[in-house]
């Protein structure tokens, strides 16, 4: 009992001696982390930090374009105001929410559908063939051309007198008459949905490529031995061992297709049934001149998306059982 005693007071030294030395490094480490991340900071805080208080603070006056220095403060009638037994501001007007609408209607549509072509891609680019590096650099044309290079050359091939879609889908027998891509409002939306996809989907399908090249090969050869089927493989370990990199990809995207302006604005300008909540806010700012009421809308542009961030990263969280 004696030598049980004696050994039992070195392993209990050594265990407090080997906690000391791990909680010394790991404040160490934090100590470093904030090092490094103080320069970033103040910079964000100077470039993102002012421009973003200063909007909140214009969106609280009647600020015009030609006078910012001599607005005055009233409050937050920008947003609501009851003023002669009715509600004025930016959270009554209609046109308001249809951008918003329009917006959700936009990033959810266009990430889903990037999502599933990008992991399409990612699978085809990963798979061994002839001239795979020249494919995988040729699928990337489309996220190297700059938005608005892309969209100006989209709205001249869906152009309805001379584009070239129409003439193929002439062509092919799938219309009978041009059809107005970006005019028509049962068909504009879908046309900007359609080029952002088209020039997003290269981003998407790197992300996943590049956690596809990362997987073990074991897993996938004892599922070859034993003869399941590669559909249910993917469901079953290839999808869940990815959706880290989709997650990324889709917050990144998300973020993107929220605060979303130049595709649309070239190729739909300020139309209503694509209008989203940049556009409108740039609407008022620019051609209308309030500052103060597009100040309000950038600012509610800001919070919508910011909430949309947290939501999807604490259910992302909960996916992945970091919770837990």
């Amino acid at each position: 009992m004696s030598t049980s005693a004696t050994d039992s007071a070195p392993r209990e030294g050594r265990t407090a001696k080997a906690g000391y030395r791990g909680t010394k490094v790991r404040r160490q480490r934090v100590r470093a982390a904030w090092t490094y991340l103080t320069p970033m900071l103040v910079a964000l805080v100077m470039v993102a930090g002012w421009p973003l208080l200063r909007t909140f603070y214009l969106s609280l006056t009647d600020a015009s374009l030609s006078d910012t220095a001599g607005a005055a403060f009233i409050g937050f009638e920008n947003y609501l105001v009851y003023d002669d037994g009715a509600w004025y501001g930016l959270l009554t007007d209609p046109v308001w929410w249809n951008a918003v609408w329009n917006t959700v209607y936009f990033s959810v549509v266009s990430v889903s559908l990037e999502v599933v072509f990008g992991i399409i891609v990612a699978l085809l680019l990963n798979a061994e063939f002839k001239g795979r590096m020249l494919v995988r650099a040729a699928v990337l044309i489309p996220w190297a051309i700059p938005t608005i290079v892309s969209a100006k050359m989209w709205a001249w091939m869906l152009n309805d007198q001379f584009g070239i879609i129409n003439h193929l889908l002439m062509a092919l027998g799938l219309i009978d008459a041009p059809l107005a891509w970006t005019a028509d409002a049962d068909l504009s939306m879908w046309a900007v949905i359609m080029v952002d996809v088209w020039k997003t989907i290269p981003f998407v399908a790197l992300l996943v490529l590049a956690a596809l090249q990362m997987l073990p090969k074991d897993c996938f050869e004892a599922a070859e031995v034993d003869g399941i089927h590669p559909v249910k493989v993917f469901f079953r370990v290839t999808l869940p061992l990815i959706t880290p990199a989709l997650l990324v990809a889709v917050i990144f995207r998300l973020l993107d297709a929220l605060r979303v302006f130049d595709v649309i604005y070239v190729l739909t300008s300020n139309s209503t049934s694509t209008m989203t909540m940049s556009i409108y806010a740039r609407q008022q700012l620019v051609e209308f001149q309030d500052v103060g009421y597009g100040s309000a809308a950038s600012t509610m542009l800001f919070l919508i998306i910011a909430l949309a961030v947290v939501v999807y990263l604490y259910l992302g969280r909960r996916q992945l059982g970091v919770d837990q």
